[in-house]
């Protein structure tokens, strides 16, 4: 149905400066930081943001208080230029000054005070000054000398700029699809291998007793690529998930993981325990159980273990194992790889192969931890881009004055 601020017709966008194609995180907060009436935005579902009203269960982690290249994968210094124009200080304020305060939880992370709806509702309100369409799937972009031609399947569309906005293939439930690597690919840019991030591993016949400890959680720390993830495990009826697995994925493609299942945990006094070895290792007994079974290892007081079988014991510090793969596309929330930064302007996410072509967010091979870093680079990167599109557009403006 269509709104007051969604256009109909066939060439709607020629006096549009640029086209927003998806209207996700990164083209809500583009699309607001713009002039009005200067962006067409293109989102192939019914309604913008379908991914930040179910993020975070509904509550919406926006970003984080510690907050640098290092939380991300993918070039630190492309990074750190867009972190530092909008930091999360920055975003908390544009938050605050339309209304809405985020409460701090799990020491460092920003969540909405009541749910996701509240960012979203920012979000729209800001970019309504726009022109939408909604319910339309961009099917490719062509470029003819100045211009830009979107091809939707339902109109073609012409601008001097567009903006690739259209986020990952995660979650292809709600809308997902690979559009904007594909734009990226025809206009000559390397797009580095995509894979689900932040999402559950799978495990090998080796490792299926995990299966059989679903529901149970411990607190572990995982080596994964040489990066460590600390945080809670879940066991579940397909693997291992929990935010430290999580965090893990980010980083493994394939190969062993460590997993360290006692972090805080003495040896010192074990042989010397009057305990059964259920009662003494910190784990849920059946996680403890489970374990002693794979290690070949009887449930005995602790005096009466050998020094062998300590040995044993103490391979649960450093767990080593190959992952099967990940929970898939529709389980993760992120896709990390993309469009390769090394040919994006990091000053002004404008692509290095055709000038008036940008790239925002979750598109570009730049994926972050879990904690609210995802939502923080939509917004850092759309900043720098609307800034680039302002500058650029200030500049036009004063030649054609000097033309005239």
């Amino acid at each position: 149905m269509w709104c007051n601020r969604y256009a109909v017709g066939y060439n709607v966008a020629m006096n549009k400066e640029i086209i927003i194609i998806g209207g996700g995180a990164s083209g809500l907060m583009l699309a607001s930081l713009l002039p009005k009436q200067s962006a067409l935005v293109i989102e192939a579902n019914g309604k913008t943001g379908a991914k930040i009203a179910v993020s975070g269960g509904g509550k919406c982690n926006i970003t984080n208080a510690k907050m640098d290249s290092s939380f991300y994968r993918g070039e630190s210094s492309f990074i750190q230029k867009s972190l530092k124009a909008f930091d999360q200080n920055a975003l908390l304020a544009w938050i605050k000054a339309r209304g809405v305060s985020p409460v701090l939880k799990k020491e460092n992370q920003y969540f909405c005070p009541n749910s996701a709806k509240e960012l979203l509702q920012i979000l729209e309100q800001e970019s309504k000054k726009q022109t939408f369409l909604l319910g339309e799937k961009v099917i490719s972009v062509d470029k003819r000398g100045l211009y830009f031609s979107v091809k939707t399947d339902k109109r073609v569309l012409t601008s001097r700029a567009v903006a690739v906005a259209s986020g990952g293939v995660s979650y292809p439930i709600l809308g997902a699809t690979s559009v904007g690597y594909e734009i990226a690919a025809f206009f000559g840019h390397t797009v580095v291998k995509t894979a689900p991030a932040l999402v559950g591993l799978t495990v090998q016949k080796e490792q299926f007793f995990f299966k059989e400890l679903s529901g149970a959680s411990v607190d572990v720390q995982i080596k994964a690529a040489g990066r460590l993830c600390q945080g809670s495990l879940l066991f579940t009826h397909k693997g291992i998930s929990g935010p430290a697995v999580l965090d893990a994925s980010l980083y493994w493609d394939k190969g062993n993981i460590a997993i360290d299942f006692l972090p805080a945990f003495s040896w010192d006094h074990v042989r010397s325990s009057k305990k059964q070895l259920t009662s003494i290792l910190p784990l849920p007994k059946r996680v403890a159980k489970a374990f002693l079974i794979q290690l070949g290892i009887e449930d005995k007081i602790g005096s009466k273990i050998s020094a062998e079988e300590l040995k044993r014991l103490k391979t649960l510090n450093c767990y080593s194992f190959a992952p099967a793969g990940t929970f898939g596309y529709s389980k993760a929330e992120v896709t990390k790889g993309g469009v390769c930064t090394n040919e994006v302007e990091a000053d002004t996410m404008m692509s290095l192969k055709s000038e008036g072509l940008y790239f925002v967010g979750e598109v570009l091979d730049v994926t972050g931890r879990l904690g609210g870093y995802n939502f923080q680079w939509a917004f850092s990167s759309a900043f720098v881009c609307a800034a680039s599109l302002k500058h650029r557009k200030k500049i036009e403006n004063n030649f054609q004055i000097e033309l005239n």
